[in-house]
């Protein structure tokens, strides 16, 4: 199957497009049924209630954006399995992020969920042989799948702590992932990170400071397991293993360094690594006097940075 760049550019625009005029009506819904991210925990920086479901524009944009364009590509069947089987793990995960945001379920059963879809997704990447850089054991790429699945739905969930933060660093690695695959011609990955880029930038119009609404963990949790699955997917083509390995981690940098500095912190305090804080990285920019917008200005450039530096490797 051979994808021209116009239809990448254009699969981007419809997201866009698409997102970006669903998240209003999203946001209508949610002031009609009363559905607010209300500042009633301590961990909580805004002053006014803001509105969710957010997160359900982003799945539901990504969503009709990927099937419609297999639909328009005449997708084979074994074809349909591959897009459904990235795309089911982060939609049920979203849907869990929903009932969060909805209901607020506790964190234990939360986090044995997101554990329970690591190890599904885990299982189908290893038996469509789809893990980007596979070790030879079976059980150890079933761990390593896991625990970065696992790792990076939480880190993208922690990092959605400050206005745009979440939405724009994960549009920042999609578009060094759709660069990364277009060279290395993964165009179903590619293809994806089109539509994933298009669909956080289009949400981010009503999301960057000050947000008018929130992803909630919906669109947290369903942006956590998909960029997750698409970085373990990718398969760049270097001569080190190692170098292959920490091309992911250098996406996702600022994410991963953002959730070891909160665990660290609350665990050297003695509090659970799963309950709120304001130790995080946005937090701690703002408590030494930088304004909320420079603050995200700042972990946007970092993400940026992190991802030209995982591109000049891979290149390299």
């Amino acid at each position: 199957m051979q994808v021209e760049f116009i239809e990448y550019f254009l699969l981007f625009v419809a997201t866009f497009i698409f997102v970006g005029l669903l998240t209003p009506l999203m946001r209508k819904v949610a002031i009609s049924k009363k559905i607010y991210d209300l500042p009633n925990s301590a961990h909580k920086t805004h002053k006014e209630p803001v509105p969710y479901l957010g997160g359900v524009a982003i799945i539901v944009g990504v969503t009709a954006i990927s099937y419609a364009a297999a639909i328009y590509k005449d997708f084979s069947k074994a074809d349909y399995f591959l897009l459904t089987s990235v795309l089911a793990p982060a939609i049920i995960l979203g849907l869990i992020g929903l009932w969060d945001d909805l209901q607020s379920l506790r964190p234990g059963p939360r986090l044995a969920i997101q554990t329970v879809a690591g190890v599904f997704t885990a299982y189908l990447l290893i038996s469509q042989d789809t893990v980007g850089n596979p070790t030879g054991s079976t059980l150890i790429d079933a761990l390593i799948t896991t625990l970065w699945i696992v790792g990076i739905c939480n880190s993208i969930n922690f990092f959605d702590n400050v206005d745009g933060g979440a939405a724009g660093t994960v549009a920042i690695t999609a578009m060094a992932l759709f660069y990364l695959t277009l060279q290395n011609d993964q165009i179903f990955i590619a293809a994806l990170s089109a539509v994933t880029a298009g669909a956080t930038i289009g949400f981010l119009l009503w999301n960057k400071s000050p947000a008018r609404i929130y992803m909630g963990d919906a669109g947290a949790l369903f942006l956590g397991v998909l960029i997750a699955t698409l970085t373990v997917r990718l398969k760049p083509e270097t001569g080190s293993t190692l170098t292959s390995l920490a091309i992911p981690v250098l996406l996702l940098a600022v994410p991963i360094l953002d959730t070891t500095v909160a665990v660290i912190s609350r665990i050297s305090r003695g509090v659970s690594p799963l309950q709120g804080g304001h130790d995080h990285l946005s937090h701690r920019l703002i408590h030494r006097g930088i304004p909320r917008k420079r603050a995200v200005l700042i972990l946007w450039s970092g993400s940026a940075i992190a991802a030209i530096l995982s591109i000049s490797l891979a290149m390299g």
